[in-house]
């Protein structure tokens, strides 16, 4: 969808085609309809990644993200009330150091989900979504675009006409000053992705699809007890 790529020496700078912008309200339009439905439950949520940065593709996620504990319940209450249907549950766990998250699709092709941590976030944790790029409902609503950071290690800093892309490798101090987050979050994002990318995805610690009748709470507590490190955290809190 982006156009017209210019380079001056490591930063590429990227203007928009007409069917890129197009899509990007498609996909915010989207993030909308989800993020008002939580906000009138009184759930404030964040959308993250490409939808906040701008560079979005066709392949593109929608994901809503709840920051803190809330009942499953209250979510999908809310989701249902504005004629959300989940097509999927799953409790996901990407290393036992992390808090576990549930994920409820809202399509068939899982690209438009909501995200909610059935244990506390850690602060890095939050930081990991700045670290890519996150808005909330009021700066979506309001067109606003914020810098953040690809899979590929790549920052995107938006402008009026697309955004410039330069790498985060080499310039960890400078991204972390930019996107608006610790040193040590980005030294940490920079050693998960290069090894992801060195020898491939490697999965998540935990991702569990639950039945449909199945609460997420219910799925944690079944899956602590048989899970000794998972118990450890869940106990813990």
């Amino acid at each position: 969808m982006a156009e017209k790529p210019t380079r001056s020496s490591d930063h590429v700078s990227v203007e928009y085609a007409q069917a890129h912008w197009s899509l990007l309200a498609d996909l915010r339009g989207v993030a909308l309809g989800m993020m008002k439905a939580l906000s009138l439950a009184s759930m404030p949520s964040i959308v993250h990644g490409s939808v906040a940065r701008g560079d979005v593709d066709a392949g593109s996620d929608v994901d809503v993200v709840i920051p803190f504990v809330v009942s499953s319940h209250r979510v999908e209450l809310a989701l249902a009330n504005a004629g959300f249907r989940p097509y999927s549950k799953r409790i996901v766990q990407a290393t036992p150091g992390l808090s576990p998250k549930a994920q409820l699709s809202l399509d068939f092709e899982e690209k438009r989900t909501v995200t909610f941590p059935l244990l506390a976030f850690k602060p890095r944790e939050l930081e990991f979504y700045r670290f890519g790029g996150m808005l909330s409902l009021e700066d979506t609503a309001n067109n606003l675009r914020v810098p953040g950071c690809t899979k590929r290690l790549t920052m995107i800093e938006p402008t009026s006409k697309g955004h410039v892309e330069s790498p985060v490798e080499g310039r960890e101090a400078e991204v972390a000053a930019a996107v608006g987050v610790s040193l040590e979050t980005v030294q940490e994002r920079v050693r998960v992705l290069k090894r992801r990318d060195e020898i491939g995805r490697t999965g998540a610690y935990l991702d569990v699809t639950l039945d449909e009748e199945e609460t997420f709470e219910g799925a944690l507590k079944r899956l602590a007890d048989a899970n000794p490190v998972l118990r450890r955290r869940y106990v813990l809190g």
